[in-house]
């Protein structure tokens, strides 16, 4: 029996791949954080736990008809940002996958009443979401796999959590231990291209808003705090400050294990930072004594699916 051995929300903004000597140019002299605590968080975990597959729930994939994970056994090449090509330029990337999960985690879709396909085409892009943190936290460690879901832009937050609820019943049936990387950001507001050359520097006075910055400070607090039901039970609220790919990222991570019956405590790894405009941190959550609390079940019945405004399952189209 499958397991997941650790979880966190992590940043991967082009800023952590460009050299030193950038980042500090950008940030008056010192260099941001993100990076040494991406550092920290690979020698205080992903060089010491025993997991065998990481999966990255990638907030820069977006889909639209359905959730895609990868399938690949193998992913290489050559990564150049469509973004932000003059700081993320033919970055080589060389990664294992895990196809037997992959398959496994879109069985699982018709469970939950929701849409999950696996996908193996050599030709499907790759998102810097994966590759930023994958370069920190994978590489140089060949024997262990990383696949990647992406967001679906169509999802809502119940949407998000019965992906991860899928996901969850997966690693359970596998005989795999598991990290989850939430990849993506808190509040994120770009500042206008006019204005945002004068707030590339990390600190929090550069968010876009200081309400903004309240808000990711609050869910800061109920990381730490373990508090993931207060996490999700504001969701409506925290929508008004954009969070990235509606906060699908951390819905999908979050219903894997166990939604808000996990009181997981969050460690800070860095500061929180600002990257123009957006809130920025990363939060390590340990397996608990115990194990994570085992994903909510979905059921598929025609009442539950009118009450929770979940679709019919009809082939996507």
């Amino acid at each position: 029996m499958g397991e997941v051995v650790g979880a966190g929300l992590i940043a991967h903004v082009p800023t952590i791949v460009l050299p030193e000597k950038t980042r500090r140019e950008l940030n008056n002299g010192e260099d941001t954080t993100l990076v040494s605590g991406l550092h920290e968080l690979r020698r205080d975990v992903f060089d010491q736990v025993d997991y065998d597959t990481v999966v990255v729930l990638d907030s820069h994939w977006a889909t639209t008809v359905e959730f895609v994970v990868t399938a690949h056994e193998r992913r290489t090449g050559l990564f150049t940002s469509e973004e932000l090509p003059r700081g993320m330029s033919r970055r080589p990337y060389d990664i294992a996958g895990d196809p037997a999960l992959a398959h496994l985690v879109a069985s699982k879709g018709e469970d939950h009443s929701t849409w999950i396909t696996a996908i193996d085409d050599d030709s499907l892009p790759i998102f810097y979401a994966t590759t930023n943190v994958w370069e920190f936290l994978g590489q140089g460690l060949p024997d262990k796999r990383w696949i990647s879901i992406g967001v679906c832009q169509t999802a809502d937050t119940e949407d998000n959590l019965r992906l991860g609820r899928a996901l969850g019943d997966a690693i359970a049936e596998s005989d795999r231990r598991v990290l989850l990387i939430a990849s993506g950001a808190l509040s994120h507001t770009f500042w206008p291209l006019r204005q945002l050359r004068d707030h590339e520097a990390s600190g929090a006075e550069h968010i876009f808003t200081s309400d903004a910055a309240a808000a990711d400070a609050e869910r800061m607090a109920w990381f730490e705090a373990g508090d993931h039901a207060r996490v999700l039970d504001t969701m409506n609220e925290f929508y008004r400050f954009k969070p990235e790919a509606r906060f699908g990222h951390y819905l999908m991570m979050i219903g894997a294990i166990g939604e808000g019956d996990c009181t997981a405590t969050g460690r800070r790894y860095g500061e929180y930072e600002n990257s123009v405009g957006t809130g920025q941190v990363h939060y390590w959550f340990d397996r608990p004594a115990g194990g994570f609390p085992r994903p909510r079940r979905t059921p598929t019945d025609p009442d539950y699916v009118r009450q929770n405004g979940g679709p019919e399952l009809t082939a996507a189209g």
